[in-house]
């Protein structure tokens, strides 16, 4: 253990700042993504419902990536990253609030333009790194970044555990998002007081043709097949074990909190899996593993008589978590120097985009599933399969990011 944290004492301070005030961006996000939904749901909003606002958040993220994908190119990064800081947890206020007063007009532009303040986080992070961390220490400030949302959810679930046992009545669901969007200003705070000079890359013009855009769109498919699967997946879990084995949200944010542990650990020790494995061998195998720990979790719905059901659903949630996200690290490091110099800050945009365009789509697709009765194993069992086929399309993106890394020696 004490190894993994070796790695990390060359990461620069600057990138370590920006990547706390990503930790508490991501704590809002882990508290809605635990909580919302069910919190709309016994605001009496069905899943159909919530599915259908959940997906103008989405949304937002998609009509700006690529916009700012250009934006952003040539130009500081930080000042992107410090307004994603104030209007992130601002507009997480708002939505609350707007959920318990059924202002349905309102709460869909809220939902549009929080998608939008997390997407300028989303999109900036990875090229500010790769941008202005040294190259020694590249992986390990990828590894950081992506830590951030585990590290999130093992706060959000012991904090929301910990508020239900002192005062369960005054702890509502609302309060508990209040908490934690009041929390997302600390955000603020670290970027507006950071002093750190970033580097500026200089390009001559902004316009498509600099871009390889069939480079882009090669590695963009494996990202675009994942990310539907995941769609339909991540921020409805929450619901699969409220509706199906009747675990409220703050017993699933602890189940949550517990799977992060082990998402923090897996994703600090990409850089010794990347030394030991290698990508080629680390990605599809973690992947698997993961796959068929998800379509034995959702099998447990049809055994809800059985006395393991829930047990063995638990079990498989908290093996998929950490295995699903060691792959991001090291996908995000393989698509960003294959992709090129000139090209990072696009990709970056273009895989926000994919990412939130996919879920948008994905939400839309859960909207009509449940509005037709379809249970959530047939759901999660089409994620298993999509996440199969990105998984192998993955692999031949290493084999070539590989092959492109002997060429150039």
């Amino acid at each position: 253990m004490f190894k993994l944290f070796s790695y990390y004492h060359k990461v620069e301070k600057h990138i370590t700042r920006i990547v706390l005030a990503q930790f508490f961006l991501q704590l809002v996000n882990a508290a809605f993504l635990a909580i919302l939904l069910v919190y709309m749901n016994k605001q009496g909003y069905t899943d159909e419902q919530g599915a259908g606002f959940i997906k103008y958040r989405f949304l937002g993220i998609l009509l700006t990536a690529v916009p700012l994908g250009l934006l952003i190119r040539g130009k500081k990064i930080k000042p992107f990253i410090q307004l994603a800081s104030v209007l992130t947890p601002l507009f997480s206020i708002a939505i609350v609030e707007l959920v318990s007063l059924k202002l349905d007009a309102l709460l869909f532009v809220c939902m549009f333009v929080s998608g939008i303040s997390m997407g300028l986080m989303q999109i900036s992070i990875l090229p500010y790194i790769l941008r202005n961390a040294s190259k020694e220490s590249q992986t390990e400030g990828i590894a950081m970044s992506f830590s951030t949302f585990g590290l999130s959810t093992v706060t959000g679930g012991i904090l929301t555990f910990v508020f239900r046992a002192i005062a369960p009545d005054f702890f509502t669901d609302k309060i508990i998002l209040e908490i934690f969007s009041i929390l997302g200003f600390v955000a603020a705070y670290l970027m507006l007081k950071s002093t750190y000079q970033e580097k500026v890359v200089k390009y001559s013009r902004d316009e498509p043709k600099n871009f390889d855009w069939g480079v882009i769109f090669k590695a963009s498919v494996p990202t675009t097949i994942i990310a539907v699967g995941a769609g339909l997946t991540i921020p409805f879990v929450g619901l699969f074990f409220y509706k199906i084995h009747g675990l409220d949200t703050d017993k699933y944010f602890l189940l949550g909190a517990a799977a992060s542990c082990l998402v923090v650990i897996g994703v600090l020790a990409v850089p010794f899996l990347k030394e030991k494995l290698g990508f080629r061998v680390a990605v599809p195998s973690t992947q698997t593993i993961a796959i068929i720990a998800l379509v034995i979790m959702a099998t447990t719905q049809l055994y809800l008589g059985a006395i393991w059901a829930m047990p063995v659903a638990m079990i498989c949630y908290v093996m998929r978590q950490p295995l699903m996200n060691l792959a991001g690290p090291m996908t995000s490091e393989v698509i960003m120097n294959y992709v090129g110099e000139k090209n990072k800050e696009m990709m970056s945009a273009i895989n926000a985009a994919i990412w939130s365009g996919s879920w948008w789509f994905s939400s839309t697709m859960f909207e009509y599933f449940r509005s037709v009765q379809m249970p959530y194993y047939q759901i999660f069992y089409i994620t298993a399969a999509l996440y199969m086929l990105g998984v192998v399309w993955y692999y031949f993106i290493i084999v070539a990011y590989e092959k492109q890394l002997a060429l150039s020696e």
